[in-house]
């Protein structure tokens, strides 16, 4: 009988060292740095679509 009474209050003392939860972790977005847009990639293009297009109109 005195095991069977240890046991419960050994259970009931684990039950409420154990209750509630942890605290959520909280983590934090991670900020993603954008490469700056450079317009030295469509600069060639309209280049040649200038010169194209003064070509056509001498004609």
């Amino acid at each position: 009988m005195k095991k069977l009474a240890l046991a419960a209050a050994l259970a009931a003392s684990a039950t409420t060292a154990t209750a509630g939860s942890m605290a959520p972790v909280i983590v934090e977005p991670v900020v993603v740095a954008e490469a700056k847009g450079s317009s030295s990639g469509i600069l060639l293009p309209l280049i040649l679509l200038v010169l194209v297009a003064a070509a056509v109109a001498a004609d």
